[in-house]
């Protein structure tokens, strides 16, 4: 098996880096769907503040009712990143409409990198191909990744093959709970279908979750059980 290292990405996707040493508290948080009432809850209970940082894994829009006020609210702040999820890759390639957004809208979707990197821990939105390095991965794929050889939630998944590094954070698949493992750590908890948002605290390695209200039903077909995870 050949197993990504942190180099590997940064001659293969577009990504960020970033210190996380300049912040206190930093957090990486699930898919929001366009739902700020979830997300602004989840701020409030992270009590976060000025000097914190929150990356999140992508997929700040669409299915959800508040998109434009979601992008506006991680626009606006720079403790608020965010790589690019493939719900963003659909507005960018015309191949989805959300009415009201704007031209600095799209300059801001256009903008997100695909990874957001520190140390060895990565986030994508989707995941990665445990039998590939990052440099044979492209953009699309890291957007798209979670079952390399499966149908999408038929499985396998990729991150119960994965062994790192770097430790890879990531949505997209919507899990009952939020999963943590030595190398992989999934967020997208079903925000927008009445589950949680959930972000998870790297300082205290600790998951932190908010419920939320459904704003699209529940597809249960759409919904990941995943062994071996804790959820605090």
């Amino acid at each position: 098996m050949i197993v990504p290292s942190a180099a590997d990405a940064e001659v293969s996707i577009d990504q960020r880096r970033i210190d996380i040493d300049a912040y206190d508290d930093v957090y990486v948080v699930g898919d929001v769907h366009g739902c700020l009432e979830g997300l602004e809850r989840l701020l409030s209970t992270l009590e976060f503040g000025a000097d914190d940082l929150a990356v999140f894994v992508g997929d700040l829009v669409r299915k959800g009712p508040e998109s434009k006020a979601v992008l506006e609210r991680v626009r606006e702040s720079p403790n608020l990143q965010s790589v690019r999820g493939n719900n963003e890759q659909k507005l960018v390639d015309g191949e989805a409409d959300l009415p009201g957004l704007e031209s600095a809208d799209y300059r801001f979707i256009e903008s997100l990198p695909t990874a957001i990197s520190w140390d060895d821990h990565l986030v994508v939105h989707g995941g990665v191909d445990p039998a590939r390095p990052l440099s044979a991965h492209s953009g699309d794929e890291v957007l798209t990744m979670r079952s390399p050889d499966g149908d999408g939630y038929d499985g396998p998944f990729w991150f119960d093959e994965y062994a790192g590094p770097p430790r890879v954070f990531f949505g997209h698949t919507v899990l009952e709970e939020p999963l943590e493992r030595e190398w992989a750590v999934g967020l997208d908890t079903g925000c927008v279908y009445g589950g949680h948002l959930t972000a998870y605290d790297v300082r205290r390695e600790r998951f932190v979750s908010v419920s939320t209200p459904e704003h699209e039903p529940r597809p249960d077909e759409k919904f990941a059980t995943a062994s071996e995870h804790t959820h605090e």
